[in-house]
């Protein structure tokens, strides 16, 4: 009897023991942790409760009431798409402060070489030009036009204004002449023949034409980055998405855990379930990139828009002074094939148009470039912004690991064994899963359907797509003109013509 005694004792003690072990923990510090995210202590446990009633998190004893886990459901989304828009932040920074930099330059550029030329030529011609400024003030604001976003030919511009400058010059040089529209229509079908300005306007094409659509494709580019970045940094959070990610960042405080953070490769195979489709992009975006850092480099040196325009005054004036300096050649061949004009009646002044369009302009000094809204040169930005597409390639398969490897987010990977695997403290053994949606099929922790991909995504990989192969066009000397692409969005930038302006662009002559 003795023997059964001591082993009911025994055995009761046991029971003790066990019971203590079972017995429910205090929710103290879940309490605080919650009441810290801005809920309300209302209903919430003071100690452990049974946790049947839970739908996403572990089932046994328990913090959490369902209206908490319904909260902390909620709270999860916010944060994450807090933390896709904090880790997405530099990108998107990068393409909206890159495209307003490069913006500002290039049409400041282009004020400041119009008022320069103004000022040029009227401190030479006086008068003369004052009375004929409208065909220069024509030019720029079709190349403004262009740049912005118009569809407007720029060889077309070009011959526009080669020919009406012809018909200007021609009536000035010959003002004892009266010429009628006819008569002058006459004359511009001679400028191909006669070449009166000499080699300049087909120099000036080639290179106008190439710094131009470089540098508007490559603002239209920073552009489509932008909006397709900001797009896609907006995640629409799936149910099953929200679940894994509930479980992930919350349900440690249902297991009276709150401060214990997720494994490090537990977390990534949730975003690369959430984030699935997002990955997608990485290969078109890639490739955009490339296309950028292509078309970047004809912003660079002697063929680049700044080096184009800024001594287009005095390229001008040289042309001016091969018109006058074969006048009278030009009028002769112009007479014989229009036909002799009429006298006007007027008597041309002794000191001659000539002695007016003599006074040559002084060399062009790179030491006088204006100063621009960018404050800075087009090298240095180019610089600047080349080594920034750099750093944002691969960017969206790498984003699961941009958020995981974050400190206020995993235990990091130092604490394998201390950390919140989905169930408990502990290692977490699944393999880490590859990028992409068809990778996703067996996902351990988000169900992912990889039949139905993200059309909204799908978009943006269009829309890169698009300008992808409008950047390729611009760096071979190829124009793409969108349907005014100044506005679109990347939606709106499918539907283009190309137009092919490799006829000028092609020749690489410089002055």
């Amino acid at each position: 009897m003795r023997g059964s005694g001591a082993l009911l004792c025994a055995l009761s003690a046991l029971c003790v023991s066990v019971g203590a072990e079972l017995k429910a923990r205090s929710c103290g510090d879940v309490r605080q942790a919650y009441t810290s995210k801005g809920f309300s202590l209302v209903n919430v446990p003071h100690q452990e409760i049974s946790g049947e009633h839970l739908r996403i998190c572990p089932q046994g004893y328990t913090c959490c009431t369902s209206e908490m886990e319904e909260k902390l459901n909620q709270q999860s989304k916010l944060e994450f798409e807090n933390l896709l828009d904090e880790t997405s932040h530099s990108l998107r920074t990068t393409f909206v402060s890159r495209h307003k930099k490069f913006d500002e330059f290039f049409l400041e550029l282009l004020e400041n070489t119009e008022k320069s030329l103004n000022d040029m030529f009227v401190r030479t011609y006086g008068k003369l030009y004052m009375q004929n400024a409208d065909v220069f003030q024509d030019l720029f604001a079709e190349l403004k036009r262009y740049y912005t976003g118009g569809n407007v030919n720029l060889e077309e511009t070009l011959n526009d204004f080669w020919v009406q400058l012809l018909e200007r010059m021609f009536k000035l040089l010959n003002s004892q002449y009266h010429f009628s529209d006819d008569y002058l229509e006459c004359v511009s079908k001679y400028t191909d023949q006669l070449k009166p300005f000499g080699d300049v306007p087909r120099k000036l094409k080639a290179q106008v034409t190439r710094a131009f659509i470089a540098a508007r494709t490559f603002v239209q580019g920073l552009m489509v980055g932008r909006e397709v970045a900001n797009r896609v940094s907006k995640v629409s959070v799936t149910p099953a998405c929200a679940r894994a990610l509930t479980k992930l960042l919350y349900c440690p405080y249902c297991r009276a855990l709150p401060s214990l953070k997720p494994c490090v490769n537990y977390c990534l195979n949730v975003m690369k379930g959430c984030l699935a489709n997002q990955a997608d992009l990485d290969p078109e975006w890639n490739l955009f990139i490339d296309a950028m850092l292509q078309v970047a480099e004809k912003l660079e040196g002697p063929f680049s828009i700044e080096s184009v325009m800024e001594p287009i005054d005095v390229k001008i004036s040289e042309a001016i002074m091969n018109m006058q300096d074969n006048s009278v050649q030009v009028s002769s061949k112009v007479f014989q094939g229009c036909g002799q004009p009429k006298p006007s009646g007027m008597v041309r002044s002794a000191r001659g148009i000539s002695d007016v369009f003599n006074a040559r302009f002084r060399p062009y000094s790179p030491e006088e470039q204006p100063t621009t809204a960018a404050g800075s040169s087009l090298d240095r930005l180019v610089v600047d912004i080349k080594e920034k597409l750099k750093q944002s390639k691969k960017f969206w398969s790498t984003l699961p690991d941009g958020i995981c490897k974050q400190d206020k987010v995993t235990a990091g990977e130092a604490n394998e064994e201390q950390c919140w695997n989905g169930h408990s403290q502990g290692r977490y053994f699944p393999e880490v899963l590859k990028d992409g949606l068809t990778n996703q099929l067996n996902n351990p922790e988000v169900e992912v359907d990889i039949t139905r991909p993200d059309t909204f995504i799908r978009q943006q990989i269009m829309a890169l797509r698009v300008m992808t192969n409008k950047l390729k066009n611009a760096y071979n000397g190829n124009d793409i003109f969108f349907q005014d692409s100044s506005k679109s969005s990347p939606q709106s930038v499918f539907g283009f013509q190309v137009t092919l302006s490799s006829k000028g662009a092609a020749n690489g002559a410089t002055f």
